[in-house]
């Protein structure tokens, strides 16, 4: 790690994995401490702030969410942030609704149980939206045979009683298994996936490779010419040299539209997605340092900083909104 704590995005999203998230998520929480002169730094309105915050959840939020705490820490140098990819119903279910952590990513909404399950723990999730995400298929660089693909398609080869030969879906594909590559179950891309594109949420077959690192469905699909797996968009953006995106058609093939943040902003690509994050009310209230960085967080949503990683950034509109909700929590 440099001085400051930060690391280039795209190098974070090449090069993490499992081992390396974590130990990237304690380089962040180590770069809090005093100033040279050993007073705290303060926010751009002028508020010092100290303490620890740890985030949860989701790892397609994740590359976010380290983005953010890694600007504001160079601002705030009390301020200890912890990011760990659990996933996003992990995240819910292990650390945020038992009340361990101050907030978790979430690559699908919070369900009526995750909502449930905090509540009785006397946690009050709230929601933000932060950003959108072009959810994408990747195929080896060798399968030269596809290159786009139906949702009707993607059922066949993911649900339970999946295809196991690419001629099982189409007979001008080849006679060779299928090897797949996704996310785990405790995964909201795994939720969003099963929901609205094969059709039954939690519904997946089982005999394929399962990961809370992207990076590994990267090197899967990578390593095998006739490997498959679905990311998100800003991990195929780093790699587009290691694999290839699949064109991806709600209805014909004829309709399919290219994964880019273009089609996804526009509404044109049929697995475009939010992403959100969902602060506890409490740590909002209770906590300085919380109300802070989502304040810094929520304001940033709508620049580079989102884009350079490869996700959709908020609108103007969601930005002000956000901030006005955030506002309206704090003085509950």
């Amino acid at each position: 790690m440099t001085e400051s704590g930060f690391l280039s995005r795209r190098a974070f999203l090449a090069g993490t994995g499992a081992t390396g998230a974590a130990a990237l998520a304690g380089c962040i929480g180590e770069t809090g401490g005093s100033g040279d002169d050993g007073s705290a730094e303060t926010t751009e309105g002028g508020q010092s702030v100290s303490g620890g915050i740890t985030i949860t959840g989701s790892s397609t939020v994740y590359p976010v969410s380290v983005a953010m705490a890694e600007e504001f820490e160079k601002a705030n140098s009390e301020v200890d942030i912890s990011v760990d990819p659990t996933g996003t119903g992990g995240g819910f279910e292990n650390h945020f609704c038992p009340g361990n952590s101050d907030i978790n990513g979430a690559s699908r909404p919070i369900t009526d149980a995750e909502e449930e399950n905090c509540n009785e723990n006397g946690v009050d999730p709230r929601q933000f939206q932060v950003a959108s995400d072009a959810l994408t298929v990747v195929v080896n660089k060798d399968a030269t045979w596809v290159d786009s693909i139906t949702f009707e398609e993607l059922a066949q080869i993911w649900r339970p009683d999946g295809a196991q030969q690419w001629s099982d879906v189409r007979d001008d594909w080849p006679d060779k298994p299928l090897e797949l590559y996704g996310p785990a179950s405790t995964s909201g891309t795994f939720d969003w996936f099963t929901e609205n594109v094969v059709g039954e949420a939690g519904s997946h077959r089982s005999d394929y490779e399962a990961t809370e690192d992207d990076n590994n469905i990267v090197a899967g699909v990578e390593g095998s010419p006739n490997a498959m797996g679905y990311l998100g968009f800003a991990y195929y953006q780093e790699n587009s040299d290691r694999v290839k995106a699949v064109s991806v058609a709600e209805g014909d093939a004829s309709n399919a539209v290219e994964p880019t943040l273009e089609n996804a902003k526009s509404g044109d690509y049929p697995m475009a997605r939010p992403l959100f994050v969902y602060p506890a009310a409490g740590s909002i209230q209770e906590k300085d340092q919380v109300y802070e960085f989502l304040k810094f967080y929520i304001e940033q949503s709508e620049t580079d900083i989102v884009t350079e990683i490869g996700y959709v950034p908020a609108s103007a509109d969601l930005r002000d909104d956000n901030l006005e909700t955030l506002e309206e929590i704090r003085n509950e």
